[in-house]
């Protein structure tokens, strides 16, 4: 099953690095196993609406740390590793999920407080 890529360009992250971030995520979760082919640099930019080069930094990245591989006139393919998450890198996701949450929130004119107020209530409820 094909990972189904999206951008959000309101979460203040570069479009490179979602795309990398869901690559990784995919591996990590299954969907993408090894040797399965991506979309073409060019495929993945026309269904995204980005740069080419912004796929093809998102790419490369991710060949150099070993998770893709690509093979010339072949196509680009996930490598036979497995994609753990350090604590840095979880670190940085938590970061980010919070501050788009928060960033959210705001813009539909929540304060931080009544937010974190529920938060807590429903980390409560799931605790019981």
């Amino acid at each position: 099953m094909p990972i189904n890529f999206r951008l959000d360009p309101a979460s203040g992250v570069p479009f490179y690095r979602q795309i990398i971030d869901q690559i990784l995520a995919g591996v990590a979760t299954g969907v993408f196993t090894s040797g399965d082919q991506l979309p073409t640099v060019r495929a993945l930019a026309v269904e995204l609406q980005v740069n080419l080069n912004t796929v093809a930094k998102a790419y490369k990245e991710l060949e150099i740390r070993g998770v893709l591989s690509t093979q010339q006139g072949s196509g680009t393919y996930v490598a036979p590793v497995r994609v753990e998450r350090d604590q840095v890198e979880r670190r940085r996701q938590v970061v980010q999920l919070v501050d788009e949450f928060l960033a959210r929130a705001a813009g539909a004119g929540l304060p931080p407080t009544e937010v974190l107020d529920e938060f807590s209530s429903r980390v409560k409820e799931g605790s019981q």
